[in-house]
């Protein structure tokens, strides 16, 4: 492998423009390929083999008219009642003005008997408006924005809900808050411009294909809107890293005396060939979302798995064509002065760092594992729930109409849950009425519309609002209690069958997501200790790794519960209350740290073992390892917190959620574990560190991130087959 990407990279190197005109050709490629395919994102997830999706599949097929994308609009008046004349004639214009709207199959009316929509104080209703699509675009969302401003002129507040509201949130462009804190960083770690700006080119520029190859897949697959924030934050992240990786090795080849060409492609043999483990391992990792069964988070895991091969493809053959391009000028435009002359370990910071620790390793291994441990105590507490339009910034349209909706029906009215009765003969729709009863009898239960039956007459859907708002952990237990106790009462003796969705789902989705997370972590860990073990030819230092990244990340678990659900500092994000856990947070931010995690890991313990083989002193070994790669390290954790942490400021609760996750793990993985944990546990160990069975150690196949001989080349014939150090 390192052959093959010594070569690679020496030969993108020296032909620079056509490895820029075989990119270019292939994003416009895949940019066409995207356009044709007509690949569209969604935000409806499914839950297989859970009640809740049964009979939200039943709704589809037996009541067809519900088809298509529906939007809810909310219409408020602080003076007097919607149904007095004056407000009643704007908001008969309302429902005509949505009525003509684009690819509007109908409207309701909220003044009508038996439309239950008018609130008892006569201030709020709501009109609900189907739509012959299976997304909405623009085009409906300025529709309902030209009638909200006509309706407010006639002192009708209007607010969106659902997809509409998703379409007018203006886009944050956090991810150019990263970028710009990512450019300070890598001034500051290379001192010069041109070498600063590699890294970023290489890292836009695989985002760019890697989401255009996510648009092509979502023509296959159903991949949620969701996903491509999470591709921004991770495909940054990864991208700039990658670079960094690579450059900072190239810089070093440079100032050794090699020849640009010949630099790269040893960079490219050696950090490139870390760069495709630690990328293939996150990809390995994202995939191993399949496990959970559920189609959305697969689909997730697929589209990051996109943008991340993206990035290792351009960090190997993009980022060498730029180095060649930028070839011996590549310090050039520098801020400061610096010696390119390497320091001995005991003259860096980090290396009398590691030196201290490594002279107090049971006092520092006991510290930094108390921190994290205390850290992770929240953790034991998580509550996992779907967040809602409560969760909204306030002042965003859904938020408002939200408040509107909870102060006029009450506070389950934004969580209904959804009663679905399958009466397979005449005789038993007798059950639908004792169903409707048993459901207004209910404790929990706030009101229960009447059922209305499919044309078929065999089934019958009611709407059952709580009492409680539907993040409330109140909400789940009613869900719980009806189908325990309530529901299989009020069916017996007869054929019907009851299934409950709508609120129900997130109930389902919770259960299933706590059922096979331990599943999938104990995958991933086993995936990611097989890999370590036969990168470094050890059984105690991926055992120690695997322990120490389920600490931090469980500790980023306890910072989210503290943050979100328990409410300590939220107002400082942004927040106005808590939350619960995103069900698929668990998930995908283990997956996609674990993976993350194994770049520093890799970078780190791959030096740290060449200096235990050149010099056989395990402590000068970790002295020596930890000095060499501080600042790399240091620095590829500042992006990636930057990069991570600028999603936050923006409006999204759920792009907070992951924000903030991912950016507090990365900052302890960085620092209480790489700087304090790693060394004080390997100077504890000692040799013992690379100890592995002579049985295990033939029967492994041989990876070798540490060195690999670089073939001899035509221009440097004297240079023979030279040592490639990782």
């Amino acid at each position: 492998m390192s052959t093959f990407l010594y070569r690679l990279g020496r030969t993108s190197a020296r032909h620079p423009f056509r490895v820029l005109g075989v990119w270019v050709l292939a994003a416009i490629a895949v940019i066409a390929l995207q356009g044709s395919a007509g690949g569209e994102f969604e935000n409806s997830f499914r839950v297989p083999g859970v009640e809740s999706q049964h009979a939200n599949d039943v709704l589809t097929e037996r009541f067809p008219s519900q088809g298509g994308q529906t939007a809810r609009i909310v219409l408020h008046t602080a003076e007097g009642r919607l149904d007095d004349p004056a407000h009643r004639a704007t908001l008969d214009a309302a429902r005509d003005g949505l009525a003509a709207g684009s690819a509007v199959a109908g409207v309701t009316d909220p003044l009508a008997p038996d439309a239950a929509a008018l609130s008892a104080d006569g201030r709020t209703a709501y009109v609900d408006v189907a739509y012959d699509l299976d997304k909405l675009t623009d085009a409906q969302l300025v529709d309902a924005q030209e009638v909200a401003d006509q309706a407010r002129r006639g002192g009708v507040q209007v607010e969106l809900t659902g997809e509409l509201a998703l379409l007018a949130q203006a886009d944050p462009s956090s991810e150019l808050i990263g970028i710009g804190v990512a450019i300070i960083v890598l001034l500051v770690a290379f001192g010069s411009v041109v070498a600063m700006g590699l890294p970023i080119v290489t890292a836009l520029f695989g985002i760019f294909v890697g989401a255009a190859g996510v648009g092509v897949l979502s023509a296959f697959v159903a991949v949620p809107e969701f996903s491509l924030i999470l591709c921004m934050m991770v495909g940054l992240g990864v991208g700039i890293d990658y670079a960094l990786f690579i450059v900072t090795r190239h810089r070093q080849h440079l100032h050794e005396g090699m020849e640009v060409a010949d630099a790269a492609g040893t960079a490219n043999a050696t950090a490139g060939q870390a760069v495709l483990f630690a990328g293939t391992t996150v990809v390995i990792a994202i995939l191993g979302l399949f496990i959970a069964g559920f189609p959305a988070i697969s689909s997730m895991g697929m589209a990051v798995a996109v943008v991340v091969s993206a990035a290792m493809a351009a960090a190997v053959t993009l980022l060498p064509a730029l180095l060649g391009l930028a070839g011996t000028k590549i310090d050039r435009l520098s801020i400061h002065r610096k010696t390119h002359v390497a320091k001995p370990a005991d003259q860096t910071m980090s290396g009398r760092w590691a030196h201290h620790v490594g002279s107090h390793p049971v006092r520092y291994a006991i510290a930094s594992f108390g921190v994290l441990c205390a850290i992770a105590v929240p953790a034991l507490s998580m509550r996992i729930g779907t967040p809602d339009d409560g969760n909204a910034a306030e002042g965003t349209t859904q938020r408002i109409a939200y408040d509107q909706l909870a102060e006029g029906f009450g506070r389950g009215f934004n969580g209904p849950i959804q009663v679905v009765v399958e009466v397979p003969s005449r005789a038993d729709r007798v059950a639908v009425d004792r169903v409707h009863d048993a459901l207004q009898a209910a404790p929990g239960v706030a009101a229960v519309t009447a059922p209305v039956l499919n044309e078929a007459g065999d089934t019958a859907v009611l709407r059952a609002n709580p009492t409680t708002a539907p993040q409330d952990e109140a909400t789940d237990d009613l869900v719980d209690h009806l189908r325990s106790e309530v529901l299989p009462s009020a069916v017996a003796g007869t054929d019907a069958v009851v299934s409950l969705t709508g609120q129900a789902m997130a109930t389902d989705l919770t259960a299933r997501i706590s059922e096979r997370l331990p599943i999938f972590i104990s995958a991933i860990v086993a995936m990611s200790f097989v890999l370590l073990m036969i990168v470094f030819r050890s059984v105690l230092v991926p055992l120690k790794a695997a322990l120490m990244n389920l600490l931090s990340i469980a500790s980023a678990y306890g910072v989210l519960v503290a943050v979100f659900q328990w409410g300590w500092g939220n107002e400082y994000i942004g927040l106005e209350g808590t939350m619960p856990i995103n069900p698929f947070l668990p998930l995908m931010m283990f997956a996609i740290l674990f993976g993350l995690s194994m770049d520093y890991e890799v970078f780190l313990l791959s030096r740290i073992r060449e200096e235990h083989v050149a010099t056989g002193d395990n402590h000068e070994a970790v002295v020596r390892g930890l000095s060499s790669t501080a600042r790399v390290i240091t620095s590829a954790a500042l992006i990636m917190i930057s990069v991570f942490g600028a999603f936050v400021l923006g409006d999204d609760p759920n792009g907070k959620l992951f924000g903030v996750g991912l950016a507090v793990a990365v900052l302890l993985d960085a620092t209480v574990v790489r700087m304090v944990l790693v060394p004080a546990t390997m100077s504890l160990v000692g040799r013992a560190n690379w100890w592995l069975p002579g049985w295990l150690d033939r029967i492994l196949p041989h990876l070798d991130l540490e060195g690999a001989p670089a073939p001899v080349t035509a221009t440097t014939p004297e240079r023979g087959r030279e040592l490639v150090a990782a």
